[in-house]
């Protein structure tokens, strides 16, 4: 199916338009701290904070990524028509079969204990419902551990067993990702079950995660990289749809889970709540609806039937969040754009508008045709009619040629205009005659040298 043009007339979906988790418990938007694991005798503890705070962990972000809890849904949804249950046996399930594929390494608890430096705070890379992160080294070519800065590095996330995600996930993680192999999704290169230890060690991703760079850092990320890392996450999780041996259904699509390696290329991490697709006959899978507030599609939040298409949904979303450095739910925006799908919807099939959507940092330091397009893909992705939306191929068709675009913005006729009409109307202000008008006495005379203020050089961006 071929992503058409044309506008949505339903109205935005709002009804969950809430911050936080369904489900799981996060919010995006908390900057709250949170506890951390400590090393106590060598043995790995649990310190809760008092103020209930998830972090999502390192090996998903690459850094903090602060998050309150929000209340579970806590009824289990049943289908009325054609679905795969929950009860489907290929679904990994809390104590389910482990199928580890062959490539696995498995660790001992005190091999990677001493790769860690002993569980350290110091080697903490971040926190998350799963448990604690830390940095490690181990051999290129096996378990044992080896000094700090030599051998490879590792990202180990260690099973916090008071946490929001437990055995059940991390069954997922080792099914899933130790048989699907991408370059766009994080590598799983061990685990270790041990007693009542469960630690999972991953590639260790330089960059982080896409969230602590959109977000988190002073410098914008540059529109030329945003469109390189959109392009790899579609391509991610257009191969869960359709080029794995069985269609798998992400549902915890977000700028928190897409991890960066040095040269920017985007990989699909935290597989915990990860489901088969349908098959067959089957038209979904009915679920426990779990994901986060933001990004998750209504129909699966209304019904929890889940199917590709809500990954497309999310994708929709984050699409958008880099198109307008905004974050899905954001409660410290002006009433009526904290949902950042409800506030964008009216602007992205307007191209008279679209400059009020760009992220302003870019500085119209980006591709005008680029833009109008990317706003376009969003759209689809959004549609409230799952059946709408694209197929995520369509949608890594439609991205690819959006980074050979050079037609940025800075020199476009219409910043030109924008420019012109902005001085225009300052030159009004100020009578014509290089004098700003005075209440009290004779116009006052300006510089001819000087600036004018910023507010007048450039039109009023992402609703600033």
């Amino acid at each position: 199916m071929g992503i058409v043009t044309g506008l949505l007339k339903a109205q935005t979906w709002e009804r969950v338009g809430k911050s936080g988790r369904v489900g799981r418990k996060d919010d995006e938007n908390d900057k709250k701290p949170a506890g951390c694991w400590h090393s106590l005798m060598g043995t790995c503890i649990s310190s809760r904070s008092s103020s209930s705070v998830v972090i999502t962990t390192a090996a998903e972000s690459g850094s903090l990524n602060n998050g309150s809890k929000e209340p579970p849904v806590p009824q289990t949804r049943t289908s009325t028509g054609s679905s795969n249950s929950e009860s489907n046996p290929s679904t990994p399930k809390a104590g389910g079969e482990l199928k580890v594929a062959s490539q696995l390494l498995k660790f001992t608890f005190n091999e990677l204990k001493a790769a860690t430096r002993n569980f350290r705070p110091e080697s903490i890379l971040g926190e998350g419902g799963f448990g604690c992160v830390f940095k490690g080294w181990i051999e290129e070519n096996g378990t044992a551990p080896v000094k700090p800065g030599t051998g490879l590095t590792v990202a180990v996330k260690a099973l916090n067993h008071d946490g929001l995600q437990g055995h059940k996930e991390w069954v997922a993680e080792v099914n899933f990702l130790g048989q699907l192999h991408h370059p766009n999704l994080v590598k799983l290169i061990g685990y270790c079950i041990e007693d009542d230890q469960r630690l999972l060690v991953y590639e260790f991703m330089p960059r982080g995660s896409l969230e602590n760079h959109l977000f988190r850092r002073s410098l914008p990320l540059p529109w030329s990289i945003r469109m390189k890392i959109a392009l790899g996450a579609a391509k991610g999780l257009a191969f869960l749809h359709g080029g794995a041996e069985r269609p798998v259904i992400y549902r915890d699509f977000k700028t928190s889970n897409i991890l960066l390696d040095s040269e920017y290329n985007a990989k699909l991490s935290d597989f915990g709540l990860a489901k088969d697709g349908p098959e067959g006959d089957n038209t979904h899978v009915s679920t426990r609806v779990m994901g986060t507030y933001g990004y998750a599609a209504p129909e699966y939040v209304m019904t929890g039937h889940l199917t590709s298409k809500s990954d497309v949904y999310s994708f929709g979303v984050v699409l958008l969040e880099l198109l307008t450095g905004r974050r899905s739910m954001d409660k410290n925006r002006p009433s009526g754009e904290h949902n950042l799908v409800a506030w964008a919807r009216p602007y992205l099939m307007d191209k008279r508008k679209l400059y009020r959507l760009v992220d302003p940092r870019l500085e119209f330091n980006y591709s005008v045709k680029g833009a109008q397009r990317a706003a376009q893909i969003a759209h689809h992705c959004l549609s409230r009619d799952p059946k709408a939306r694209p197929l995520m191929d369509d949608v890594v068709e439609a991205l690819t040629p959006l980074l050979n675009l050079k037609d940025m913005a800075s020199s476009s006729l219409h910043h030109q205009a924008v420019q012109s009409m902005r001085l225009s109307r300052h030159q009004r202000m100020t009578n014509g005659n290089g004098q700003l008008p005075s209440k009290n006495g004779p116009p006052r005379a300006i510089s001819k040298d000087a600036c004018i203020p910023p507010h007048s050089q450039s039109p009023r961006h992402n609703g600033k």
